[in-house]
């Protein structure tokens, strides 16, 4: 991530971002790009990579690599090269904003190395899935991939924002076996630290309530795909110790109380702001009684929810989010597409994969 720090105080160069990330998202692959990838093999998805915006990296990377290992490392590179991007054009409060934001790369690489230690994965199959687009520094990444156990990571992150809460999720995890207390721990520090020191209450139409609206609905997904979740687990667990303060959709009592129902769960959401946004995919999830399948839906969602903010806010900090969510599902997409056709799944099956919209 650039080292270059932003003052809220300053001014915002909203417009000419705008512009930037306007043209990065016209090159975005779309849904028949997608179905054409997945009828090719890995070697023919390789090369029509080399002919779209993803041809710097893969002929960088050519020499080292082939097939998935290429497309990997290609698709890594290049999104990591695209949020910097974003952060070397930001001022003021939108570069703040975007900093903040990108920390969820460095949850994901969190939950990457604990997941590699936990099923004594390779470290080069970790490092693969690394993603370098946070705010920790290469050495704190190295410092992680080399750590020989679950507790050296939480204890290399003490001095982070994620250290008092995953030193309590640590014990949970000792008694149970279990990575979920410490996924959901890593997921409740990013998101709550996100909104802390925001405005409770900001113009709706404002810079800052524009963020705060959008990050209020990250917030409200994550809750709902936890809620499910422990729906569908039939764990004895209490719900409330993973829920995240910051939406608006739950409280932690009523989440504790509607997991325990999915059938109540899908009411309460048709009844909220997002039913229709949701209408779909509860549809979906109540026919098929299929969580993959009602997470991918979720995952959609949340994308045209993005964009329909980032339409009718043209210059706000909306567009920029919009377009990370969707420069994310572009990379889980083709990286899916890559490895689905590399361990020999049919075209049909691997589309199943991706979130299409």
């Amino acid at each position: 991530m650039s080292s270059r720090t932003g003052t809220s105080g300053q001014g915002s160069n909203y417009e000419y971002v705008i512009a930037r990330v306007r043209a990065r998202s016209a090159a975005l692959f779309d849904d028949d790009d997608y179905r054409k990838l997945v009828r090719m093999g890995t070697g023919e998805i390789a090369r029509f990579m080399e002919e779209t915006e993803y041809e710097t990296e893969m002929n960088a990377l050519g020499s080292r690599y082939d097939g998935v290992d290429l497309v990997e490392y290609a698709l890594n590179r290049n999104l990591a090269k695209h949020f910097d991007d974003l952060l070397r054009w930001s001022e003021g409060a939108l570069y703040d904003y975007i900093a903040r934001y990108l920390r969820k790369f460095d949850v994901w690489n969190v939950k990457t190395v604990i997941r590699g230690l936990y099923s004594d994965a390779e470290r080069t199959e970790v490092e693969d899935d690394l993603i370098r687009a946070g705010e920790f520094t290469d050495r704190r990444v190295e410092d992680l991939l080399n750590a020989g156990s679950i507790e050296e990571v939480v204890e290399q992150l003490d001095d982070t924002i994620f250290g008092d809460t995953l030193a309590e999720a640590f014990d949970v995890y000792e008694e149970s076996g279990v990575l979920v207390p410490l996924e959901n721990a890593l997921d409740r520090a990013f998101y709550e630290t996100l909104l802390s020191g925001l405005p409770d209450n900001p113009e709706v139409d404002s810079p800052t309530g524009l963020y705060v609206e959008f990050l209020e609905t990250e917030v409200d997904f994550r809750n709902l795909r936890n809620a499910l979740r422990l729906a569908h687990s039939g764990a004895d667990i209490d719900p409330s110790e993973y829920f995240i303060e910051g939406g608006q959709l739950f409280d932690a009592q009523e989440v504790a109380q509607l997991s325990t129902n999915l059938d109540q769960l899908v009411s309460a959401v048709r009844e909220s702001k997002y039913g229709e946004d949701l209408n779909q995919a509860l549809s979906a999830l109540e026919e098929a009684d299929n969580l993959i399948d009602f997470e991918r839906a979720l995952d959609a969602a949340l994308l045209e929810y993005a964009d329909r903010l980032s339409n009718r806010y043209p210059l706000s900090v909306c567009p920029v989010l919009s377009y990370v969510l969707a420069k994310e599902r572009e990379v889980d997409n083709i990286r899916a597409i890559a490895r689905g056709r590399e361990a020999g799944l049919g075209p049909d099956e691997v589309e199943q994969e991706l979130v299409i919209l």
